[in-house]
């Protein structure tokens, strides 16, 4: 690619868009035109985000810019439709929505739009063909992962997933506070998490059934980012041959990585990859994977669809880590 290609934020405040601030001013193909936030306007990005400090000259707009290539929508919940109904983005702009909006198949339709739901590791080739994407949920992404190479064999699957408090955005609320989430887990949403709908659809498309139930109970972990899952269900295979099976289905999936070693939060935490390991005990098979929720299972994962939309290495600009002790 002779040029680098321009890129907007909208929502560039809250975590996902600080995310994906400091993801783009480190990808060596893309120059980040302008990051919006009504509330911000005028301020320095730094003065939001404190450690971009002598990182970036930008300050918060309150009007998009149309000259960009693409934008992505950092944005809440039912918040990516509010903004494509009123405001005129040329149809040129690819949009990639980090919001729920247009996940579910009935809803990837809007305006003149067709939105692809964007996990790579079953729609690699589609998004490389598509202008707008629909990222995945942090939950959903973490468990899609760990159960797809067995979406033929999925039926019941009990799963539970705890997650970090950077998981709930950055407004303010009781079970957000640093002394509410210190020495302290708690179940919510237990079986009706947001996240089930597209987590079946994306086992039914695979399948060709419709087939999966999920029963899902996430936790609020006592942490700031990472989400670990475990999902358990009935399979006759043996280990080796459903191992052989995960590493097969994820041959060429460079952020995916199987291990037959006990996996941890910690490995995944700052990077773009999502773990898996897997355990059996007579005909009861255990799947853990492990992502970080701000990369892989938001901005980190929209930087690789913007990477596979635009032709380049989908691991360009995502080959990071920090040390995690």
């Amino acid at each position: 690619m002779n040029k680098k290609i321009k890129v907007g934020i909208i929502g560039g405040a809250g975590y996902t868009g600080g995310e994906m601030i400091r993801l783009l001013i480190n990808h060596a193909l893309t120059d980040l035109v302008f990051v919006h936030s009504k509330s911000n306007a005028g301020k320095p990005l730094h003065a939001v985000h404190q450690d971009l400090a002598g990182q970036s000259d930008l300050s918060f707009c309150d009007i998009p810019n149309n000259e960009v290539d693409v934008l992505f929508l950092c944005v809440g919940h039912g918040d990516s439709k509010k903004f494509l109904e009123t405001n005129d983005i040329p149809a040129h702009i690819k949009i990639i929505s980090l919001s729920q909006d247009f996940r579910l198949s009935a809803n990837t339709v809007f305006q003149h739009r067709n939105f692809t739901y964007g996990l790579p590791e079953i729609n690699r080739d589609k998004i490389k063909t598509s202008d707008n994407i629909a990222n995945p949920g942090c939950f959903a992404t973490a468990i899609e992962l760990g159960l797809l190479p067995l979406a033929n064999e999925v039926k019941d699957v009990y799963t539970t997933g705890i997650t970090g408090s950077t998981g709930a955005g950055q407004s303010l609320s009781t079970t957000a506070h640093f002394s509410w989430r210190h020495n302290n887990i708690q179940a919510y949403k237990s079986l009706r998490h947001q996240h089930l709908d597209e987590i079946n659809e994306s086992l039914n498309f695979l399948s060709g059934s419709s087939s999966a139930s999920i029963h899902f109970i996430p936790w609020r972990g006592d942490f700031t980012r990472g989400i670990f899952i475990t999902s358990q269900l009935k399979s006759a295979s043996s280990l080796e041959k459903i191992y052989k099976m995960y590493e097969e289905f994820y041959s060429g999936h460079p952020f995916v990585k199987i291990s037959h070693e006990p996996i941890f939060l910690k490995q995944a935490v700052n990077t773009n990859n999502c773990f898996i390991h897997l355990e059996k005990e007579d005909d009861n098979l255990v799947v853990h994977s492990t992502l970080d929720n701000l990369l892989k299972g938001a901005s980190g994962q929209a930087l690789q669809n913007m990477n596979l939309m635009f032709g380049l290495d989908e691991q360009e600009g995502l080959r990071l880590k920090a040390n995690y002790f």
